[in-house]
């Protein structure tokens, strides 16, 4: 059965961890809806420039509309993370429990929601120690999956087991 998977998405996004995990969502049926502050505008990739077109700006969306949510890395978080229209978003799927599929600086965003004590995670080394501090269990793997439907990865090389991971979570 096909889900709506929302991306939380700006400008300097990590290439690979947006186009991977949205073309295997997509393979396998479900639609994308890529979300920033503001909709009908392209934003670029920080590595190869990789335009995407923003379906639909923060107040333009509704969480309960989606099944699942994705935050790739790059830049991307870190700017997003400002915006508390973006952190409510979030906070709905923790709250809820619903499918946050998060990779390399993506969990930037989930500590600016404060939805992390107690839960399992990964990252890039460098948010680690910020993870630690907002009360995540970190830990160094390709793959972290925790109860409460968080998924996260470390770094693009990690991409074909999460993207496989995010598919098999999501059937």
């Amino acid at each position: 059965m096909s889900k709506k998977v929302a991306v939380l998405v700006t400008d300097l996004f990590e290439d690979s961890e947006f186009t991977e995990p949205v073309k295997a969502l997509e393979e396998a049926g479900h639609e994308i809806t890529t979300i920033d502050v503001e909709g009908g505008k392209t934003v670029k990739g920080k590595k190869e420039g990789t335009p995407v077109k923003i379906d639909k700006g923060i107040d333009e969306v509704d969480p309960t509309d989606f099944d699942a949510l994705l935050i790739p890395g790059g830049y991307s978080p870190d700017k997003l993370r400002k915006d508390e229209r973006i952190l409510d978003f979030v906070r709905y799927f923790s709250k809820e429990e619903l499918p946050i599929f998060t990779i390399c600086h993506g969990p930037q965003l989930l500590i600016n929601a404060e939805v992390l004590k107690g839960k399992k995670i990964t990252s890039v080394s460098q948010v680690a120690i910020d993870l630690k501090n907002a009360g995540a269990l970190w830990e160094d793997s390709e793959l972290v999956i925790d109860d409460s439907g968080l998924i996260s990865s470390r770094t693009p090389e990690d991409l074909p087991v999460f993207d496989q991971a995010i598919v098999e979570a999501l059937k």
